[in-house]
Parts: structure tokens; sequence; C-alpha cells
């Protein structure tokens, strides 16, 4: 991939979020989190996110490889039978794990904070939980991770937070008649861990589809905090607490409340032998088009069955880091905007400076739209002066072929005013954006995912359609009569359309211009130009309930003009 876009897929490490639309996503439509406690993280911008266990023994993912019953959740099981699978702690003793060395390996990267994952929703604990024996330190090894990793955060002050899974499919208890005694033992668990590891910074649940009524979280975050007063809680617990949580997808532009995509730099959550590792070109561009967005990154590496974190993602880190103590001061203590993210790239603001990160130059220059704040001076980021334009309808920035970053370009440009008094400006040239749109029904009539959220230009909200449905359609009024060449669809759920067409109302009739059949993540089709005012996405086939984040139009590309 050029950027990372992905849709969640069920084999994803943590929540399937497409087997129910909207389930445990209680999260939207809440107040923001404007809690001084953020203030460090929203500063930090940037985490290491480590998946870890004896299934680093086999190469296969987390939990999800693991055989047997997944109760509370759909899908097939994993390829690794049951009692192997639950048994490989017996055979786990990664004697090279050196909790000092992640620490300073997350630092040479530039990031800011850890997220560690306690327990996945394979049951194993990382820590000396006194509630189970199935632990690390039952193991060969026998050591507490938790208990060293937290200790080299400590004595580094450098913040901790922990990934702790609800769901639970080892525990005999996790959703049958004694589901409630489970319940006390995961809220056992937590109180553990926030006593006997502070201090924590960041509490990260994952709570795979489950509601707040599952896991009893009102009294559990109550106790949480109770403990940890300042600690920071994701929103993947039923409850919306204090941060959103987009994975493996860079979060739509959202300022209104804090947001942090997971995504891993490679594909598996935990370590897989030649994995496909991400470039240094993508790493740094999901950075700055999270940034962009206002958001935080958690880049995920998965360590080796030895405790090292693989020598080829330790060199990605640090090159990470290199271009971040060139530029971080575009990402670090920054805000998104107030250009949106898009194709073009992506823009950060702090005090009264813009930061432009430009990953496209089509010719010499890149237009923006225009701001109510004059521009003083242009320059790049540590570097020379660059020419810019300004009027009353653009700001045309101009930089010379030997002064440009194949990764990002980055141009600060200095204003007469604070940066955050400019009203957020779209990026997009989709003909959808923001037009009114209706649909044959949204998921339990919940606006969450009404059918305005498929043309919001925020790859974080979907228009879904109920459980079971295999037919559907969604309309939308571009207002006028326009001309366009180009579509581009964003499937939230992997593939479930089967039939589909695209059509345009002429009169009473709805007339096809483009038939296919599957869609998925990020698909584009061109054809001959068609002039209407109503579109309609009409599903004719689909497995389940059709689902998606984003639907564009675009007009016919112009041909190439002189720049200014």
């Amino acid at each position: 991939m050029t950027r990372l876009r992905t849709a969640i897929v069920v084999a994803c490490g943590f929540c399937v979020l497409c087997q129910t639309a909207g389930a445990g996503e209680e999260s939207r439509g809440v107040a923001p989190a404007n809690d001084a406690r953020m203030d460090w993280w929203r500063t930090a911008r940037f985490g290491l996110f480590v998946h870890w266990g004896p299934v680093s023994l086999k190469g296969t993912e987390i939990g999800w490889s693991r055989g047997g019953e997944r109760r509370g959740t759909e899908g097939k099981q994993g390829p690794i039978p049951v009692d192997v699978y639950d048994d490989l702690y017996k055979q786990f003793n990664p004697e090279k794990f050196d909790a000092r060395e992640w620490v300073d390996i997350a630092r040479s990267a530039g990031m800011k904070y850890v997220v560690f994952t306690t327990k996945h929703h394979d049951g194993f604990c990382e820590f000396d939980s006194r509630l189970t024996d199935y632990k690390i330190t039952n193991s060969p090894f026998k050591r507490d991770i938790v208990g060293e990793l937290a200790k080299a955060c400590h004595d580094a002050n450098f913040p901790l937070g922990f990934y702790y899974s609800p769901p639970d499919w080892h525990h005999p208890d996790y959703r049958t008649a004694n589901h409630a005694r489970y319940v006390q033992y995961l809220h056992g668990q937590l109180r553990e861990l926030v006593t006997n590891y502070a201090p924590v910074s960041i509490v990260w649940f994952d709570g795979l589809g489950g509601t707040s009524q599952d896991w009893n979280a009102p009294d559990l975050v109550k106790m949480i905090r109770g403990l940890q007063p300042q600690v920071i809680i994701n929103n993947r617990a039923g409850l919306p607490e204090d941060f959103d949580t987009p994975e493996q997808v860079v979060g739509g532009f959202q300022m209104d409340r804090p947001w942090e995509s997971c995504i891993t730099i490679c594909q598996q959550w935990a370590w897989k032998p030649d994995d496909d590792m991400k470039s240094l070109k993508e790493c740094v561009r999901t950075l700055a088009n999270c940034a962009g967005g206002d958001g935080n990154l958690l880049l995920n590496v998965g360590p080796m069955p030895t405790g090292e974190i693989e020598p080829r993602q330790v060199a990605r880190l640090k090159e990470i880091g290199a271009w971040l103590g060139k530029y971080g001061a575009s990402i670090y203590g920054t805000r998104g905007g107030p250009f949106k993210p898009g194709e073009w790239g992506a823009s950060t603001r702090a005090g009264n400076t813009i930061f432009v990160h430009v990953f496209a130059l089509e010719g010499p220059s890149v237009t923006l739209p225009s701001v109510n704040k004059k521009i003083v001076s242009a320059r790049l980021l540590g570097g020379a002066a660059v020419k810019v334009a300004q009027t009353d309808k653009a700001v045309v920035i101009t930089v010379p072929p030997d002064k440009r970053d194949d990764i990002d370009t980055v141009v600060a440009l200095e204003l007469d005013g604070p940066a955050m008094d400019i009203t957020p400006i779209s990026m997009s040239p989709s003909l959808t954006v923001g037009k009114p749109a209706k649909a044959s029904n949204f998921h339990q009539k919940d606006e969450t995912y009404a059918p305005d959220k498929a043309v919001d230009d925020n790859v974080g909200t979907r228009w879904a359609t109920d459980g079971g449905t295999h037919e559907a359609w969604l309309e939308v009024d571009l207002g006028q009569p326009t001309t366009f060449d180009r579509a581009e669809i964003d499937e939230a759920c992997d593939r479930r359309v089967q039939d589909f067409e695209l059509q345009y109302r002429d009169g009473d009739a709805w007339k096809t211009f483009f038939h296919g059949t599957t869609i998925g993540p990020r698909w584009k089709q061109t054809f001959p130009p068609v002039t209407a005012q109503v579109v309609r996405l009409n599903i004719l086939k689909a497995s389940e309930g059709p689902t998606f984040w984003e639907f564009n139009l675009y007009s016919p590309k112009k041909k190439p003009s002189k720049s200014i």
C-alpha cells in the first residue's frame, strides 16, 4: 500500500467491528474528553504498541489463531488446536527479553509512551496475577514481564499503558451461566494491574463488540480511576471514556474528541517470520496523517520468541526517529489542520505556524485553499525559504525540485496570528462530501450509522445496514446536474457486496451506468462521463448487511495548466 487506509477485517488482532454493526460502540455522539489529564497524551502524538506472548513460538496471530470455541463472537476457529495453543506457555522462555532495551527502542523511534498487551483474547497473562495459573510466571521464563516493563518505564519516566482484553476464550466462566463470576475475575485483574504496577498512564481495553453491561464497565472504570486518578482510558469497554480507537486505518479529521489509530508496522499484530513490513515512507505519512487529523498513532510491533524486537523492525523504528529528529516540531504538540488530510498530504498547527506536509507535488507547486490570516513567511522546516503566493482564493507554495523530500516535504507557514483561529478546511475533491444522503435502512435507526456518514469525508464513520440485509441502496443528491467520471467506494467489511449497480435518476426512472460484483476497501472505477443530480449505489446482493466508510464521485480531471 502507498497509503494505509485499510478496512477492519475479521482476522485482525483486536475487535471485530464488522460482525455486528454498532456492537460495543457506545462512544459515538458523546461529549469530548477535554480533561487536563489528556494534555500530555495529545502532545505526545506517537506511541509504541506491543503484542507478544507464547504464540510467537508459532509465528501466528495472537488470540485469533487459537482453535476452540470463541464465545461471544462468530467466525472460524484458528489453525492451532486449542490444547496445543493453551500449552505454548510451557515452552515459552524468552531469555533475551530486556525491558530497558524495549524502552530505549521506543525512545529512539521518537515515541512518547508504550502500551503492552497484559492479556489478549486467549486469556494468557503476562503478569503475576494471583487469580490464575495461566500466566508468565508459570512458564519456563518464570519472570514477571509486566513487572519488569513497568520498572523500566518508571525508571525512564516513560508513560506506561496496559492493553487488557475483557473477552477471554480460555476462562471457563466467560460468557457462560457463570459469567458474573468471570466479571469478578476481570475486575480483580484490573485491580492488580493498576495497583501492583503503578503508576499506570493508560488502560487500553479491547472489548470485542461487548457492551458496558457485559463487563460491568461503570463500576470497573470507577475502580480504576479511584486507584489511578490520572489514568486515561479508551472506548472499548462499552463506555466512551477518553479517546476513540480506529484500528488499522487512519482516523478521519476529528477535533472535538481525542482519537488514536492503532496500526501494525507489519501486517500481523503478533510476530510472524518474514511478514511484510511497511516502508519508512508509509510509516511517516501515516504518522503525519494521524497528526493532521488531530489524532495519535499507536504503532505496533510483535517481538520474537526470544524476547527481542525483530532487528529490521528496530531499524525501521530508528529511521522514523531520525525523521522526527528533523521534523518533530510538525508533529509533537500540534493540533490537526487547518487543511484536512488527503492524498495531497496533511497539515498541523501550533502557535502562529501551519506545518504543511506535502506528499505529492503535481508540477512545481501545491495549491491550498485561502486562509483568513496573512502568511508572513514560508520555509522548509529546518531549511531554506520557499516561495508562497497568497490571494483571497488560494495559497500556492512552490518548492524547487532539489528541495523536495520524497517521503514528506514539510513547509512551515508563519502567520500574523494564531493558526487555531482558522476554521478547518476540507481538501476533498469529492462531489458527494456534505451532500444530502438517504438509504434503504441504517442499523437499528441509530444515527451513528446514518447514510450521511458515507459522505462526511471521515473514514472513522460509516453507513451500516441492519444485520441480515442482503439488498440495500444509498442515494446522494448532488444539488444540481453535475458531471463525473470516477467513483471511489470504501467498503468497511471486506467484500460483503457481491453484486451492485451505480445508477442515476432520469425523471422517475433509474438508469445504470456501471455494473460490478465485489467492492471491498478503496475500490476505484472510471467510466464515460455522466451528468446527473441524484446518484445511487444499488446493492443487488450481499452476504451480510453492507456497510461503507465513504462513497465518493469525482469530476473529470482538468488538463494541467501553467502553475502560478
